[in-house]
């Protein structure tokens, strides 16, 4: 709903005031960049001062808006280099993640709209096909652009449409499982693609990278493949000699290519390999570039590059910068304290206390240690504790070995990544009724990240789960209620859905009672108007009764705490109000809405609840829609959940 049209103004003005020094003031190159084809004529010279200055303006405005650093500042000399060498939008550059891909937003026509990055009206922090044509791929979840690659590819063929199609993927997203099944058939295919994996966990010298790059050169070269295959061609058809011949000449080469050459894993999946090069050098990426680009047959080249090159505090952690909030470019401190605290904090000290009371609870997340507040954990409880990278999938599959091996597991991974885990949530974990606990962090709205990272669905792909039972503590103390429930749950599965923000800092005392099986809790009480919410929405329901009381309007608030099982009972009482109204950060479409709605209808069949009215139900949250990027409370009122929206529509429905 907030990504940004052609057309449309953006909320925040571009302003280049507070971008550093470059050594070139007299001329800023990049504000003449208006199309990729403007690269061409450059000289190294001015290349050199186009990444610098791409740099300095994706500092200047990540450090005031936040976003995805390290890798974007890592990629910029890849990204340039791409566009240097093939002709987009008609060659489609696949960005997978899309964490990396700033510089050719920078690139593509967007210098002038940069400055509103992540802000609402503005321009997303991942490639969006609605944006730009030349974002050929809407990415933000990891291991998916090589199959969407292939399809591009493919489609190509088909349509008789020319162009070149190229990936660019990170070490940890090429690690995922998706992109292997995806490497299988790009080798089985064997149709031209270029791959370029952006590998910035690896050390590597400028010795082994120029190496490493002649090889490739041979490797690509048609004449050597030529006289390759005749000459093994010559020999095999020698007899048993020649055929020894060639077989020890196949060993010797893979001895060879062992030894001096990574990638075997590529070649042996029919992957032409390249590198590792050095990622920043610019001239050693267009000729990998060009050879890949005639070669017939996919290509991948190994790009080895540094997160937060060129900004010493993100070079330094650049796990930190891998994704931050506005800071200070002096300095490096962020400028205000993440809102995600008061839920993961909470979440974190109540697994190392219960890790404490109980041996056998282990903890499983992908990729998202810190990011879920799991490092506490892994470091008093290094052997009970599992980061298995990009795979949810088999995060979760793997939790139900652990259950069935009679530990207590959690698995704590983001909600939008949740979500990759659905078959193994139904068949691994549900189907068996094992007792394993999800814990899902940043449910709901979650702000600038945009549609590809709000946690909308995980209350309808959970509920819908048989034997799954599903808790939304609206703050971190109720958060410790719900997991002192869970860790004492053993009759299957649980979930556990909490939001990012969090004004409540919340510190567990350790005795927290659990919560009572399928038991709401009234927390405001009035007679005219009964607000059912759930998580986040309790507060927002609080601040709209608080309106309507100011009109004579008095409604009671129940935090309804458990999504499934629900509460019947409290919302068969419900029906003595004039309305019911549903509030939830999530899609009302098989969402809590739909759960109430649903109890509303199994009530009016049953005898003991003849007693009460049949009031209308106003089912309020997201409503069958993608989300957009912005400030969280700009996206609620988009959704029109906003407080005084909230208390406008209740007024709308009375009359």
């Amino acid at each position: 709903m907030a990504e940004m049209t052609r057309g449309q103004e953006p909320d925040v003005d571009s302003d280049l005031s507070d971008i550093r020094p470059l050594d070139d003031e007299d001329r800023f190159l990049l504000s003449e960049i208006k199309d990729p084809i403007d690269l061409v004529g450059l000289s190294h010279e001015e290349l050199d001062q186009i990444c610098d200055e791409i740099r300095a303006m994706i500092l200047a405005t990540v450090s005031r808006n936040g976003g995805h650093l390290a890798s974007s500042l890592g990629a910029v000399e890849i990204v340039v280099a791409l566009h240097r060498v093939l002709s987009s939008p008609g060659d489609a550059i696949v960005y997978d993640v899309g964490h990396q891909s700033l510089a050719h937003k920078l690139l593509t026509g967007r210098f002038d709209q940069f400055a509103t990055l992540r802000q609402h009206g503005g321009i997303s922090g991942f490639p969006r096909r609605q944006e730009s044509p030349y974002d050929v791929h809407d990415s933000g979840h990891a291991s998916d652009s090589l199959s969407t690659a292939i399809g591009l590819l493919e489609a190509k063929e088909l349509t008789g449409e020319p162009g070149e199609v190229a990936v660019v993927i990170g070490d940890a997203s090429v690690s995922g499982g998706m992109a292997f099944e995806a490497l299988n058939h790009i080798g089985q295919l064997g149709k031209n693609l270029i791959i370029v994996l952006n590998d910035n966990e690896m050390s590597i010298s400028r010795n082994v990278g120029a190496i490493s790059l002649y090889l490739g050169k041979i490797r690509l070269s048609s004449k050597y493949k030529n006289t390759r295959d005749s000459v093994e061609g010559h020999l095999a058809s020698l007899g048993w000699l020649g055929q020894d011949v060639v077989r020890l000449g196949e060993a010797a080469k893979e001895s060879v290519k062992k030894l001096l050459v990574g990638g075997t894993l590529f070649e042996d999946m029919n992957i032409t390999y390249i590198g590792p090069i050095d990622g920043h050098d610019l001239s050693a990426l267009e000729e990998a570039l060009k050879s890949a680009k005639r070669h017939n047959g996919p290509v991948l080249v190994h790009a080895v590059t540094a997160k937060g090159k060129g900004y010493e505090p993100a070079e330094r952690d650049a796990s930190f910068y891998h994704g931050t909030p506005g800071f200070d470019l002096e300095t490096g401190k962020p400028c205000r304290v993440p809102g995600s605290s008061g839920f993961t904090k909470t979440f974190s000290a109540l697994m190392v206390a219960e890790g404490r009371r109980n041996p056998s609870l282990v903890a499983i997340t992908a990729a998202m240690t810190d990011g879920t507040g799991l490092a506490a954990f892994e470091g008093e409880f290094p052997g009970r504790f599992y980061d298995v990278g990009i795979s949810e999938e088999h995060a979760v599959a793997m939790a139900a070995g652990l259950a069935i091996g009679g530990c207590k597991p959690v698995v704590a991974i983001y909600s939008t990544f949740m979500q990759r885990a659905f078959d193994q949530i139904i068949t691994n974990v549900a189907l068996p009724n094992l007792n394993v606990t999800l814990c899902l962090d940043r449910a709901g709205v979650v702000g600038a990240d945009g549609s590809t990272h709000h946690g909308l669905f995980d209350l309808a792909y959970l509920r819908l789960v048989p034997n799954m039972t599903v808790l939304a503590p609206s703050s971190p103390r109720e958060l410790a209620g719900a997991f002192a429930f869970a860790m004492r749950y053993d009759d299957g599965p649980i979930a556990i859905r909490y939001p990012r923000m969090a004004n409540e800092l919340y510190e567990p005392t350790g005795d927290e009672e659990p919560w009572e099986f399928a038991r709401s809790r009234v927390v405001r009480e009035g007679g005219d108007v009964t607000i059912l919410a759930v998580g986040n929405m309790v507060e927002n329901a609080l601040a709209a009764a608080d309106l309507l009381a100011e009109k004579g309007i008095e409604c009671m608030v129940r935090d309804m705490r458990w999504v499934k099982p629900l509460d019947a009972q409290a919302v068969c009482e419900a029906r003595r109000s004039t309305l019911i109204v549903t509030v939830e950060d999530g899609t009302v479409v098989g969402g809590f809405a739909d759960a109430v709605l649903e109890e509303l209808s199994a009530l009016r069949g049953r005898d003991d609840a003849q007693d009460f009215g049949n009031p209308p139900l106003v089912r309020l949250g997201a409503q069958d829609v993608f989300v957009g990027h912005g400030a969280t409370g700009e996206l609620y009122r988009d959704l029109g959940l906003a407080p005084d929206q909230i208390a406008a529509r209740i007024i709308s429905e009375l009359a």
